[in-house]
């Protein structure tokens, strides 16, 4: 099923996917739910579903338009093309404002997701034992997830793999940060700041000439990393969207109740009044990643005092809100294809 874009559409899909790939990057903060609340979640689970047998068929009988059509692929590529610019871009404005203003990006994510708590509970009237026991549990596993400790990096082709698998949950369930589940699997500065950096190392390097990066060993070994965890994330995405397609249609009332549930309990790892662990050795030294900034273990979280920026913060968790209302006006006024 296709639906009629104008420019307009396009360059705000473009945008979407801007912004799904800078919440994808957060711990945190979940990708789905910019899906969600924009009105493009049920489109996007249908057309990552599309990528099946009959898919590949079209696509190995050299009928690329037909697959092109059949997988949605006008949709897909401009949401894409979005995340994968802001990951080389956007993405590295936002680690700036998370080092130097890190309370009010924290508070503008939290007022983000109580406004996608609000968005989704509003219009959901299927509140039975069934469905409240999927919020409760929904909740149970986003809080419990928040206060596990991390592994330690491991750099080891399978497991990247799975980590791959496991990074794309943010955006096909919303609420489920997968750059969170990094964290705790250990492998957040390997696979979403090491190895993006090898590559865009590489990139340069090949433009402008030089080609002696084939000579380095750990360059190859991190670009082959990159090329693993790539692969385990577009696996990653097609598996997800066909099990929660199913599920979407099958137990509609239940999957929502628990992705409230999630939600919910995201709240506690974007809790804006926080102090950022990092991972020291057994001297005490910080350890630093290739760029030269600390390694985050973990979050310990407070509650505020009474001051200034204090009110500041309240006032980022509802310019959040706001944007998510604003996001919820337009996603109505274009949503168009409903599973």
């Amino acid at each position: 099923m296709q639906s009629t874009r104008t420019l307009k559409d396009r360059i705000f899909l473009v945008i979407k996917g801007l912004a799904m790939g800078a919440a994808n990057k957060v711990p945190g903060v979940s990708g789905g739910v910019v899906a969600f609340v924009a009105g493009f979640y049920q489109e996007f689970i249908y057309s990552l579903q599309r990528v099946n047998k009959t898919a590949f068929k079209l696509l190995f009988n050299g009928r690329f338009k037909s697959f092109y059509r059949y997988i949605n692929g006008k949709f897909l590529s401009l949401l894409f093309l979005g995340m994968v610019v802001s990951y080389f871009s956007v993405s590295k404005i936002l680690d700036y404002l998370i080092v130097n203003y890190q309370l009010y990006v924290w508070s503008t994510f939290f007022g983000m997701i109580l406004g996608s708590i609000y968005y989704i509970s509003k219009d959901f009237k299927a509140w039975n034992r069934k469905t409240v026991i999927a919020l409760i549990l929904g909740a149970a596993v986003g809080i419990s997830i928040s206060f596990l400790d991390p592994a330690k990096e491991n750099d080891n082709l399978f497991f990247v793999f799975f980590c791959g698998i496991i990074s794309v949950s943010g955006m096909t369930l919303p609420g489920f940060s997968g750059s969170f589940i990094l964290i705790l699997l250990g492998n957040y500065v390997l696979l979403l700041v090491d190895s993006v950096n090898a590559l865009y190392d590489t990139i340069t390097e090949v433009f402008s000439g030089n080609f002696e990066f084939i000579k380095n060993e750990a360059r190859i070994r991190m670009l082959k990393v990159l090329g693993v965890f790539t692969l385990g994330s577009v696996t990653g995405l097609v598996t997800f969207s066909h099990i929660l397609n199913y599920i979407l249609k099958h137990y509609k009332k239940i999957t929502l109740a628990t992705i409230m549930g999630f939600i919910i309990g995201s709240l506690g790892v974007v809790w804006p009044w926080k102090e950022t662990i990092y991972k020291a050795n057994s001297e005490g030294a910080f350890i630093l990643d290739s760029t030269g900034k600390q390694v985050i273990e973990n979050y310990q979280r407070f509650f505020p005092e009474a001051s200034t920026e204090t009110y500041i913060a309240i006032a980022y968790i509802a310019l959040g809100i706001l944007i998510v209302l604003g996001l919820e006006w337009y996603g109505q006024r274009t949503r168009q294809i409903k599973i």
